[in-house]
């Protein structure tokens, strides 16, 4: 079973940066995306960012501009970088792959395996 490990949330001013990053437990597919969603307390799990296996990006309207999501193949990781923060920012990050489409989706029913989730709180 594949595990994904996310690291590097925390509590941050507005208008600071975080990077959090996520790491799958081994290497078992030979294409697959990745993404992170987010879950504000009382709110719905949404999508934030995702990228495709050929380096494809899409990004929810809230964090275009501000979040760059990346990827490194080869240690089967991908980093979200945040930067200007806004008190709305704060929610639990989980990053997610999906092995089973050939594009990926932006509801959380079309990806395969989700990690933890790590905090990440913006205090104004």
């Amino acid at each position: 079973q594949v595990q994904l490990v996310e690291s590097g949330g925390g509590l941050v001013e507005a208008g600071g940066s975080l990077r959090l990053s996520c790491a799958a437990s081994e290497r078992t597919f030979s294409s697959y995306h990745m993404g992170w969603f987010r879950q504000a307390p009382g709110k719905e799990r949404e999508f934030v960012a995702a990228i495709s296996w050929s380096g494809s990006r899409n990004y929810a309207n809230s964090v275009k501009r501000r979040f760059t999501i990346s990827r490194d193949s080869a240690k089967n990781t991908v980093y979200l970088q945040m930067n200007s923060l806004k008190p709305e920012d704060t929610a639990v990050y989980y990053c997610t792959f999906d092995v089973s489409h050939p594009i990926f989706g932006l509801t959380t029913t079309t990806w395969d395996y989700w990690g933890q989730g790590t905090q990440v709180t913006v205090s104004s």
